[in-house]
């Protein structure tokens, strides 16, 4: 009987062990490394839960009257304050639409900041974007005059990136009141492995570089001049060394 009963336990934990391996085999198959080529499914992602699972709410189950083909579907949508939509058990759902992660359009990922989208041109382990904010300074009296810098925007995408090239566009400022705004094309960073979207500078890439030691003692060992010009290209080194595996896109 001691026999049965423990070739009867060996025989379920084997089975149990098996299960796991299958479930663990069916998880890695689903994944596929990313690649430019990649395309993100279409809708409406909530959280950056469903952007690492591939996982938004699709235009199907939004309600809108806008026409699902309607070049300008997602712009429409979320002129509204609110998003409606039906979860995965058919009920009816809202939510605010300034506190959606954001969107896929045409397989590319669109972030809200300060409820403007904006497209990350550069998806890896580390994400890479540009965003059109708003800040205002209180320093700024009216005046007729507004000041603008046609050499702020440092520009990784240059074909001289890593070595300071900048953009003729920057910031600007309004001559409207005491605490004038100032629109500028500010840069930011995407961790991958947990959502935080971070400003781009040399403490936040010294940060995210910390999960590859060899870059990390790499960068830290450069001038400071020589940091603020690589960034761009370490971070372009880590996602090379250390590839985003995404749920297949079916």
């Amino acid at each position: 009987m001691k026999k049965l009963i423990g070739f009867l336990t060996f025989t379920m934990l084997f089975a149990c062990l098996l299960g796991t391996d299958n479930s663990m085999a069916q998880v890695k198959d689903s994944l596929v490394k990313y690649t430019p080529d990649f395309r993100f499914k279409d809708g409406v992602y909530l959280n950056f839960d469903q952007v690492k699972t591939n996982n938004p709410i699709p235009k199907a189950k939004l309600l809108t009257s806008t026409d699902y083909n309607d070049r300008e579907f997602f712009k429409k949508l979320f002129e509204s304050k609110k998003i409606y939509f039906y979860d995965g058990m058919g009920v009816r759902q809202e939510v605010d639409a300034a506190n959606v992660w954001g969107y896929a359009r045409n397989g590319i990922l669109y972030v809200q900041i300060q409820e403007n989208f904006n497209r990350i041109t550069f998806v890896g382990s580390i994400c890479h974007f540009v965003a059109d904010i708003t800040t205002y300074d209180s320093r700024y009296y009216n005046s007729p005059y507004s000041y603008y810098d046609p050499y702020s925007y440092y520009s990784p995408y240059s074909p001289y990136y890593g070595y300071g090239s900048y953009y003729p566009y920057g910031s600007y400022y309004t001559p409207y009141g005491r605490n004038a705004s100032r629109n500028e094309l500010k840069q930011y960073l995407i961790d991958f492995e947990s959502g935080k979207i971070l400003e781009f500078d040399i403490e936040n890439t010294q940060l995210l570089l910390m999960k590859d030691a060899q870059l990390y003692e790499e960068y830290v060992q450069l001038p400071r001049k020589k940091k603020k010009e690589l960034m761009f290209v370490y971070i372009r080194k880590f996602n090379e060394k250390n590839p985003l595996y995404i749920p297949v896109n079916q």
